[in-house]
């Protein structure tokens, strides 16, 4: 198997040896050079044109944003992010991966150089999904179209007697990005309670709930522990916690606990989607977007074998960013519908609306 050949961009000299070790380290990833700033970065791009791409958010001349538009513009090729914890810091991340960025790598806080071989493994696996990542283009947008043209026809869910529905969706790699066209595209009149997994460490889920809560028509917040679950509110589970739902009185309440991680993540998609599993006389609809690994696949299952109306969605390998959680969904057997990234909005408009009919 060939070598990824990835490029390190980053401003600090020290950052950029550490950084190029820890990936020469395994003998799958090669760095086939470094540059200090976002300007020279896209250089090396055009000249190496390397496989994957690892930059700094914050860099003088020219900064990761900025260097980050002009090579999904120019040079398209996958790019992670490297961000600090910072309030600037994760505001800046999301806007990465608004841009095009595939994923980030959060910064060890203290000493960063004497720290940043803690996240080794981080930086190698996510380098490695990264080379794998599909990126949006106009062929795949071409795609997309196709697919929604094609499939123009949504199951049909049966009429149903409850009277409420909940809407749930988890998502890593590619979440951000992903998360703003669904959103963005659902219809003005829907209401439902929409709650979403991402995985991302603490204070990157909260600026991602304030920046997309400035771009659709739903409010979209951080969920905060023992809350009451309203319409037209969409929640992001903070990072580091699980989120559940459990029943008070008639009501539907979040509960955001710190419990072990499942399968390495926390929070988790599973925790979400077992807890609304054994909710009673509540229509759900779960959705399993972009990522790696397979968070998701045992809670659709556990959501259809306690109600086999439940609704379950995933995205298609076309438009995926990592066809991950989407195929180990898929593979369970339990996905009623698969569609493009485009559709899903709409989707959830109409399968909404007609279960409340």
């Amino acid at each position: 198997m060939e070598q990824i050949r990835v490029l390190v961009i980053d401003d600090s000299a020290f950052m950029r040896k550490m950084i190029s070790d820890i990936i020469d380290s395994d003998p799958r990833l090669q760095v086939i050079g470094t540059a200090r700033n976002g300007e020279t970065g896209i250089q090396k791009i055009r000249e190496l044109s390397p496989d994957v791409v690892t930059m700094d958010v914050n860099m003088p001349v020219m900064d990761g944003i900025s260097a980050l538009q002009v090579i999904m513009r120019t040079n398209p090729v996958p790019v992670i992010m490297l961000s600090s914890q910072t309030a600037n810091g994760t505001e800046e991340t999301i806007k990465a991966i608004e841009n095009g960025a595939v994923d980030f790598i959060m910064k060890p806080s203290g000493e960063i150089s004497l720290n940043i071989d803690i996240i080794k493994n981080e930086i190698i696996s996510k380098v490695i999904a990264a080379c794998h990542a599909t990126l949006p283009s106009k062929e795949t947008s071409r795609k997309a179209n196709r697919m929604a043209v094609q499939e123009k026809e949504f199951i049909q869910p049966r009429k149903s007697s409850n009277k409420r529905t909940i809407v749930i969706l988890g998502t890593s790699t590619g979440g951000p990005r992903a998360l703003q066209k669904v959103l963005t595209n659902l219809p003005k009149d829907f209401k439902d309670p929409l709650l979403i997994v991402q995985h991302m460490p603490p204070g990157f889920t909260k600026s991602l709930a304030k920046r997309l809560d400035t771009l659709c028509h739903l409010h979209v917040k951080e969920a905060e522990h023992g809350e009451l679950l309203k319409e037209k509110t969409v929640y992001i589970a903070p990072g580091d916690y699980h989120m559940r739902v459990e029943p008070r009185g008639t009501e539907l309440v979040i509960n955001n606990m710190k419990d072990e991680p499942i399968n390495s993540h926390r929070p988790s998609v599973d925790a979400l989607f077992e807890s609304v599993s054994v909710l009673k006389n509540i229509n759900k609809v779960a959705v399993v977007l972009t990522g790696m690994g397979s968070d998701g696949s045992d809670g659709i299952q556990k959501l259809k074998q306690t109600d086999e109306n439940c609704i379950v969605i995933s995205e298609s390998e076309e438009t995926a960013v990592i066809y991950g959680m989407p195929k180990a969904a898929y593979e369970t057997g339990a996905v009623d519908q698969v569609l493009p990234l485009e559709q899903v909005g709409e989707f959830l408009g109409k399968i909404t609306q007609s279960l409340m009919r």
